[in-house]
C-alpha cells in the first residue's frame, strides 16, 4: 500500500527532508533544498516562484504559525514526483493535506500544497500560504 520502503528512492529522500526542514523550521535548509526557480502553488492556487521569495513566505509563514507542522503518513513517488498524504496542524487546527514535490538534481523545484486551510485563513484573517 505504501510506496515507502526502509530506504527511500533519492527523490523521495529529498522530499521528506524539505519536510523535515520545515518541521524545524530550518530556513537554511529550506534553501539549500529548494531550486533557484522553485515553484510553490498553495491549495488555492496562489503560485510563489523563486526560491528568495519563498524563503521570505516560509519566514512570514512560520512567524505566524509558530508551531505548525507537518506528518506524512503515506507516500508515493513515480519518476521525479513524490505524492505525501498526512496532517497540517498548527496554532489549534489541523486539517489532512497532500503534498507534490517534483525533485530533480537533488533539489525541490516545485512544492504543491492540497489541503482545506479555511480554518486557518479565518484565524489568521487572510489568504495563507504553505
Amino acid at each position: 500500500m505504501f510506496a515507502r520502503t526502509a530506504k527511500p528512492e533519492p527523490v523521495m529522500e529529498v522530499a521528506l527532508a524539505f519536510v523535515d526542514a520545515v518541521n524545524r523550521q530550518d530556513l537554511m535548509e529550506l534553501g539549500k533544498l529548494m531550486s533557484k526557480n522553485h515553484m510553490f502553488v498553495d491549495s488555492l492556487g496562489v503560485l510563489v516562484e523563486g526560491r528568495d521569495k519563498m524563503l521570505a513566505g516560509w519566514a512570514d509563514y512560520l512567524q505566524t504559525v509558530p508551531d505548525f507542522m507537518v506528518s506524512i503518513e503515506e507516500t508515493y513517488t513515480s519518476g521525479p514526483v513524490v505524492v505525501m498524504l498526512g496532517v497540517a496542524r498548527g496554532n489549534q487546527w489541523q486539517t489532512p493535506a497532500a503534498w507534490r514535490a517534483t525533485v530533480l538534481n537533488g533539489q525541490v523545484t516545485e512544492w504543491r500544497v492540497y489541503g482545506d486551510s479555511a480554518a486557518l485563513r479565518k484565524l489568521m484573517g487572510q489568504n495563507a500560504l504553505p
